[in-house]
């Protein structure tokens, strides 16, 4: 049996509205770790994140689309995760909602064409004013209730990755990129 083509259980309307993305911000804690926090014995933070998540933020930012990690705590392993991958860190944010407007301010493009991805409390008011709220599988309710679309993975499990790809597939890319190994 063939296997049905990416995204073919997507409703049109979330399709549309990954199309208009040009800019996709993520909260870290939760969406692109698995939400657990973790100190070494000198009270360092570690985190995990997932090798497809990075993946998936690189070919965004390679077609031309900006990304942005926006979190609540403070910096640090964030920063260099950022760093690593070519995209910007925004960290010790009190208001995700404030600083996704300036953002989109600074790229002089409306909300409706940015996409945030959020898993809980702290991420509601920037879902509700983006054009593309998404949120974890396993994402708090209230995130969850307001986001307009649930990826199958659970944060820090691929989840990242999955709206980094249903924004390239929305958008005609990710096929060629799954063809040829590269975004063209």
């Amino acid at each position: 049996m063939p296997a049905s083509p990416p995204f073919a259980d997507v409703p049109g309307a979330i399709l549309a509205r990954a199309a208009r993305v040009r800019l996709a911000c993520f909260d870290v804690d939760g969406t692109l770790t698995n939400g657990d926090l973790a100190f070494d014995s000198d009270g360092r933070e570690i985190k995990t994140f997932h090798v497809h998540d990075g993946q998936g933020l690189v070919l965004l930012r390679k077609a031309g689309i900006g990304v942005a990690l926006v979190t609540a705590r403070k910096g640090g392993i964030v920063e260099r995760r950022a760093a690593d991958l070519g995209v910007e860190a925004h960290v010790h944010v009190a208001d995700k909602r404030a600083r996704v407007e300036s953002l989109c301010a600074a790229l002089g493009i409306g909300l409706d064409e940015a996409a945030f991805m959020g898993d809980d409390l702290a991420d509601v008011g920037a879902m509700r004013a983006v054009g593309l709220a998404v949120a974890p599988a396993d994402a708090h309710a209230c995130a969850g209730d307001s986001a307009h679309w649930r990826t199958r993975a659970g944060g820090g499990r691929g989840a990242g990755r999955e709206l980094c790809d249903l924004i390239l597939h929305a958008q005609g890319r990710l096929a060629g990129i799954h063809a040829d190994g590269r975004i063209s």
